[in-house]
């Protein structure tokens, strides 16, 4: 049990680096498209969503599968998730906007999809930061009531993709169905929960 465990980690971590590769490897052969700050910047806000959404998957594979060993590499995805929204923002101000902050603040307070761009990597953040033992032995009960920010961050996050492209919303409509389906089988296991509470 402890070696599939272990493989299963193994194969994950890989999977949180293929993207990263990916880009260096493009990087390398000159293949950064026309454009290639914005290529970047869409690259890891687009791959930061995915693992988002699939920490999110991972109590309800949990509970359709029943093997408890997928908890185990949902610490391991939300800092991979973190990680490439972290490269997003980063992406952002150092190349795009190149730390001009004259410009980045004007962004952030009057443009509407950075705010909820921004204010979803301060979720993140806090989430990353404290998902340590340490953290969660000194937060307790708060521990898990802070973690659930989680869904309100990917829901910011879904909604700043939107607004950002404008007209072709084919990817973020796709993220949009899975928030609502991932939700729902949230709700649903709490209705769930709550009637076998009452009987």
């Amino acid at each position: 049990m402890k070696s599939s465990v272990a493989v299963f980690k193994t194969l994950i971590f890989l999977a949180g680096l293929a993207p990263l590769l990916w880009l260096i490897y493009r990087f390398l052969n000159d293949d950064l498209t026309a454009n290639p700050v914005e290529f970047l910047v869409h690259q890891s806000g687009f791959w930061g969503l995915v693992y988002l959404m699939v920490v999110l998957s991972v109590t309800p594979v949990r509970r359709f599968t029943r093997w408890n060993g997928v908890i185990k590499v949902r610490r391991m995805l939300g800092l991979f998730a973190f990680f490439y929204v972290f490269l997003h923002f980063s992406i952002y101000l150092f190349l795009d906007r190149e730390l001009y902050w004259d410009e980045i603040i004007p962004d952030i307070v009057k443009r509407p999809y950075i705010t909820l761009g921004f204010t979803a990597f301060l979720i993140l953040a806090a989430l990353a930061l404290t998902s340590t033992r340490g953290w969660i032995r000194r937060l307790g009960r708060r521990w898990q009531k802070l973690h659930r920010l989680v869904y309100g961050a990917a829901l910011l996050a879904v909604v700043h993709f939107w607004w950002l492209v404008k007209a072709d919303i084919r990817e973020p409509a796709l993220f949009a169905v899975i928030w609502i389906g991932l939700m729902a089988a949230r709700f649903k296991n709490a209705a769930g929960q709550q009637s076998k509470m009452k009987k």
